[in-house]
């Protein structure tokens, strides 16, 4: 789910877009990766963008989809203290 990384974290995740609700929804076992919900269409970049803000949003960091840009499945880079992240995403479980 994620690798430390010299600038903070990866993480793997599943975006469903056009969701009636927008956050984080717990963690799929199956695809091990955590689920993200996101209002935005996969349309033009824009549930990227909202995948970004709202990662940067519960984080309080820098981040950025760097890989899966096309794709449901996602890699998310966080920058910043690898240990407070994951306690900010585990509270936002």
């Amino acid at each position: 789910m994620t690798r430390k990384t010299e600038e903070g974290l990866e993480v793997e995740i599943y975006v469903s877009p056009r969701s009636s609700k927008q956050g984080l929804d717990g963690f799929d076992e199956w695809r091990n990766r955590l689920i993200v919900r996101v209002r935005a269409p996969p349309l033009d970049g824009r549930a990227n963008k909202e995948v970004e803000k709202l990662m940067r949003d519960l984080t309080g960091m820098k981040s950025a989809v760097i890989k899966g840009t096309t794709d449901r499945r996602k890699t998310v880079s966080i920058d910043g203290d690898y240990e407070t992240i994951m306690k900010k995403l585990e509270d936002s479980l």
